[in-house]
């Protein structure tokens, strides 16, 4: 028998690193069709494989996966983003602030390590649109996960000022609280979804997903220099994006903020980085099916 069982084309034998990726429900997991083509492409002995864990037996689970002789790391998508903060060794800077992880390894001294790249990828793709963030003044709509997240990139980033809404304010004033402890230097707002006056704009909500959905800002008071992002993927242009460009924004599509951050997961796991782009021509995956 020659070579060994495949996925997406990357054989897997006795050397294989193993990714796990850990959450629940699997069925709409789009990481094995970016990584594994990504990893067979570049000759790379690794595989990221869904593995459908419930909530409560994720602790336990991911103590005993770390066990594993061949495992090399973890990404982590719902429930337990949340769950996984408390769970391990170390956690960045990023992911205390964002209150959520969704990445996992092992250092040189065999600890657990997280990290939280959604919004590292949001922030790479605007970077990467050549807007400067050092020094500018954001407006995050929508605390939750993502919101978090990519507040907690800005700040990390040097953004100058920074503006939280959302429609709890139990959420949005703790993300803010968490802002101010740990970059006191930032300029951190809340309460307001005005976006006159920022350079940048961020829809962090759900709000587009549905046809007939409020924009979740007045996009009139948005200044046509200013960039506009968004995270909703069911569409390449939501009706959120399409006001914006209509004003003459420059502009961020949901997608963009997935295949940004890849390459940060490869850097933190010890892999060889890729463009977007590269990541991009390789995936087996069509627009529609990224929402998941």
């Amino acid at each position: 028998m020659t070579g060994g069982p495949t996925i997406s084309g990357t054989n897997i034998t006795g050397t294989t690193r193993l990714i796990a990726h850990l959450g629940y429900p699997t069925e709409s997991f789009m990481a094995p069709l970016i990584y594994n083509p990504y990893f067979a492409g570049r000759g790379i002995d690794a595989v990221v494989v869904p593995m459908g864990c419930k909530a409560g037996d994720y602790p336990d689970f991911l103590r005993l996966l770390f066990r594993l002789s061949n495992i090399h790391g973890a990404l982590i998508t719902m429930p337990h983003k949340v769950t996984t903060v408390a769970l391990l060794d170390e956690v960045s800077t990023t992911a205390q602030v964002a209150g959520s992880c969704n990445a996992v390894r092992l250092d040189a001294a065999g600890r657990l390590v997280g990290d939280m790249f959604d919004g590292e990828g949001f922030v790479r793709g605007v970077l990467r649109k050549g807007r400067i963030v050092a020094g500018a003044q954001v407006l995050v709509v929508g605390s939750g996960g993502v919101g978090s997240a990519i507040a907690a990139s800005f700040a990390k980033a040097g953004a100058a000022r920074l503006a939280l809404y959302d429609a709890s304010p139990a959420t949005m004033l703790g993300l803010a609280e968490r802002l101010r402890r740990h970059y006191p230097q930032l300029v951190v707002e809340t309460g307001s979804a005005d976006p006159l006056g920022f350079d940048i704009v961020v829809n962090a909500t759900p709000l587009g997903m549905k046809p007939g959905d409020e924009l979740p800002v007045d996009v009139a008071r948005i200044a046509p220099s200013a960039f506009v992002g968004e995270v909703v993927m069911k569409q390449e242009t939501t009706p959120f994006l399409a006001a914006a460009r209509a004003r003459g924004c420059a502009y961020q599509i949901g997608t963009d903020m997935l295949f940004e951050q890849i390459p940060a997961y490869l850097e933190f796991f010890g892999f060889p980085s890729a463009t977007a782009d590269e990541l991009r021509a390789v995936a087996q995956v069509s627009y529609q099916e990224t929402q998941g």
